[in-house]
């Protein structure tokens, strides 16, 4: 389960990208407080169904280089996601009604419940809460912490299910206003995927590194 749980964390946590269009928050000075990063998520819901473009880049202790694909997130209402990747290869992978499905070009699909990973579970209820702009019901499931910069924002969501921690370190949010821009899952084992959200998904580099996405994803 332990690929199985990587790809699902993937897709739950690149659901992120709904929230594109979503309302501005009023600017906030740094030395943000627990209240304004409900405020910042609050602000953040809209209705389903929403798409987005996103480029990943997922670096890995096994590889040299990192691995590179790109498509559209899709967030359908309640527990219901997508994510579609076109390159290098098309493959889709669905959460829905409790099973989680992988569609690869030319091979037959893989589906397994979600009850065969209780920790699945947990982050898919944080993040539909996250889309549902739910912050009472996200600290449920993650220590949320939210940190401001000039022209931007960051919230950072620590799990508290053990063994959700075991796959999953932390995931970092970065945006502006409204918008997220980026999303940072260091997983527990030391690798990293960093995802470019809506426009920014265009400008991810040929050949990326880790401190230039941290910088292009804080703005610089």
């Amino acid at each position: 389960m332990i690929s199985g749980s990587k790809t699902v964390a993937l897709l739950l946590g690149l659901s992120l990208a709904w929230s594109a269009n979503a309302q501005e928050p009023e600017a906030r000075a740094a030395g943000s407080s627990s209240a304004e990063a409900q405020a910042l998520i609050a602000s953040l819901a809209r209705p389903a169904p929403s798409r987005t473009p996103f480029a990943e880049a997922r670096f890995m202790k096994v590889l040299e280089q990192p691995l590179l694909v790109s498509g559209e997130l899709g967030w359908l209402g309640g527990d219901r996601l997508e994510r579609r990747v076109d390159k290098p290869a098309r493959e889709t992978s669905t959460i829905a009604d409790g099973e989680v499905t992988q569609q690869r070009e030319g091979r037959k699909p893989r589906s397994f419940s979600l009850k065969r990973a209780p920790q699945l579970q947990v982050l898919l209820d944080s993040f539909v809460a996250l889309l549902g702009g739910d912050a009472g019901r996200l600290n449920q499931g993650f220590d949320v912490r939210h940190a401001t910069r000039a022209g931007g924002w960051t919230l950072t969501l620590t799990p508290r299910d053990a063994r959700l921690a075991k796959a999953i370190a932390s995931i970092e949010i970065d945006g502006r206003g409204g918008e997220p821009r980026c999303m940072r899952m260091q997983e527990a084992d030391g690798d990293l995927a960093v995802d470019l959200l809506g426009e920014l998904a265009a400008h991810m580099p040929a050949a990326p590194t880790r401190d230039a996405l941290s910088a292009l994803c804080k703005g610089g």
